[in-house]
């Protein structure tokens, strides 16, 4: 393996090398470190006094590149995550986790994702202590972070990473007497957020089998699905439906490519799934 006994640069601020060490450690046989002088608050934050310009992918490539400039490294791994509404089930909120590793000396990149409805995604304005301690135990308080500020997207007043029943109750009673209003949400910074960090791990877990997974014609690592040809037919009218029928792997390096028809295992789909039969 190319990777074993190189350097490794976790590109966080966060303790997300809890989680992604180990597994790193464990596939490859790398030493990993952090950049202790990164920031990575400067490419956005969850609270908002920092706005994030770029996108999930865009971040990562400069987490990883400034990292690896600060540690003097050529391989680095960084993670983003996104938080809002899942895209197909609306009314659920979900955590999207990109994690990418890129070895500059090999001129890889890879990229994989975990999109999780394990959140505790919430934010609320208060008007009293029953209403805060009511939201601060639907949230796992206190084993998960809490965010206070004076408005939602105002930031006269911002209190980061409350743990304490006792902190909670004092910044709730600063900022209401200040501003004459509270905003709470949940700390979404991965040492702040025991669930998010389990979302990484996954998100983790699933790159180092993609890493792992190597072209069959060149052995260059991140061999991986790069599209999904749909059509599998109904087993009741034979026309084609929405669900899967193949799977087309392509080498990111040599570009040979492989379609795995049925992936499955399935030949043809229940007429339920048929825009035809079940329109």
């Amino acid at each position: 393996m190319i990777f074993k006994g190189r350097k490794i640069v976790i590109a966080t601020m966060h303790n997300k090398e809890k989680v992604i060490a180990p597994l790193l450690e464990q596939h490859f046989g790398v030493s990993c470190i952090t950049a202790s002088q990164l920031n990575t608050d400067c490419f956005g934050t969850f609270s908002g006094e920092v706005e994030r310009k770029l996108s999930p992918l865009e971040v990562l490539r400069e987490k990883c590149y400034a990292a690896m400039d600060l540690e003097n490294c050529d391989m680095a791994i960084a993670s983003e995550g996104s938080f809002g509404c899942h895209p197909i089930y609306h009314f659920t909120n979900a955590d999207d986790e990109f994690v990418m590793f890129i070895d500059r000396k090999n001129n890889i990149e890879i990229v994989d994702r975990e999109l999780s409805v394990k959140t505790n995604l919430n934010a609320s304005y208060l008007n009293d202590i029953d209403e805060l301690l009511e939201f601060a135990e639907k949230c796992q308080f206190p084993s998960h972070g809490l965010i206070l500020k004076n408005k939602e997207t105002e930031y006269s007043y911002l209190e980061k990473g409350i743990t304490s029943k006792e902190k909670l109750i004092q910044c709730f009673n600063e900022c209401m007497s200040i501003h004459g209003s509270v905003f709470i949400e949940t700390d979404m910074r991965a040492m702040f957020n025991p669930t998010r960090m389990e979302v990484i791990a996954r998100a983790t877990e699933k790159l180092c089998e993609k890493i792992n997974s190597t072209c069959p014609n060149c052995l260059f690592p991140g061999y991986s699905v790069q599209k999904v040809h749909a059509g599998l037919p109904c087993e009741s009218c034979s026309l084609p439906t929405k669900s899967t029928k193949a799977l087309v792997y392509q080498c990111n390096s040599c570009l040979y490519e492989e379609i795995k028809e049925f992936p499955h295992g399935k030949y043809m789909e229940d007429p339920m799934y048929c825009d035809f039969c079940n329109p």
